[in-house]
């Protein structure tokens, strides 16, 4: 036990280091504090990067070089936005169908710029047998492909809707997987036609798997097909060719 003498020391001994220290956090914590709220807004920001539209960001720099008197882009390399705006104006100078709406819709992602076309102006039921409808959209599509400054490879997809083909169909193709990829090739085939270079091209089927009306927020699975196939309208939407000029 401490005597009386050995506590009046301890009191004294404590009071001197207390007077020592500054009140506050230490002069170095400022520094340290404004290094994690730049980094947190740096990994923010990289977060951002990863999902963003390039073609909304690109468009956005044009407007915003508009503004500033920014030099004309004549001669040089198309970027997406560059891409959308020809391909909304083709959209745009194309009649609508019986139902008022066009048969051709362009849409932005990540991924690029798609170019939606119905598969019902595009092929007969179950067959790959390119019909004139989407010949004449391959024809107007193709200036803007091969534009000289136009370098953004182009994935030509076919979809299907979940509906199981009729036995009638199976000798050629078994199953939405080889429907979907032959209508994808009978596309690419028309546009090597037209003149495209084929190096840039590539086919895909996807059969029935990628609704046109998916979730961006998540991954579906085989279960969820159904649901976006509920309808004769939603079935519609999903019978299609897309043909996405693919962000690099």
């Amino acid at each position: 036990m401490a005597s009386p003498a050995e506590k009046k020391s301890y009191k004294k001994g404590f009071k001197a280091g207390a007077d020592s220290v500054e009140e506050g956090l230490p002069g170095w914590f400022g520094t340290f504090a404004d290094m994690m709220t730049l980094l947190f807004a740096f990994f923010v920001l990289l977060a951002a990067i990863s999902t963003i539209d390039p073609v909304k960001l690109q468009e956005m720099a044009d407007s915003m070089g508009k503004k500033v008197g920014k030099t004309s882009k004549e001669g040089k390399a198309m970027n997406l936005a560059d891409i959308k705006k020809a391909a909304d104006k083709m959209v745009k100078d194309m009649p609508a169908d019986k139902t008022g709406k066009k048969p051709v819709e362009v849409r932005t992602s990540p991924k690029g710029v798609t170019i939606g076309i119905s598969s019902d102006i595009s092929f007969a039921s179950g067959t790959a047998d390119l019909q004139q409808g989407i010949i004449d959209v391959l024809k107007k599509l193709v200036p803007t492909i091969k534009d000289p400054n136009n370098y953004f490879p182009v994935a030509v997809e076919g979809h299907s809707d979940s509906d199981r083909l009729p036995e009638r169909f199976h000798d050629k193709y078994p199953s939405n997987w080889e429907l979907s990829a032959a209508r994808a090739a009978a596309v690419v085939r028309e546009l090597t036609t037209l003149g495209v270079d084929p190096t840039r091209l590539q086919a895909v089927g996807y059969a029935h798997y990628q609704p046109r009306d998916k979730p961006t927020d998540r991954v579906i699975n085989e279960a969820d097909i159904p649901k976006f196939n509920k309808s004769p309208e939603e079935k519609a939407l999903n019978r299609r060719v897309e043909i996405t000029f693919l962000a690099r």
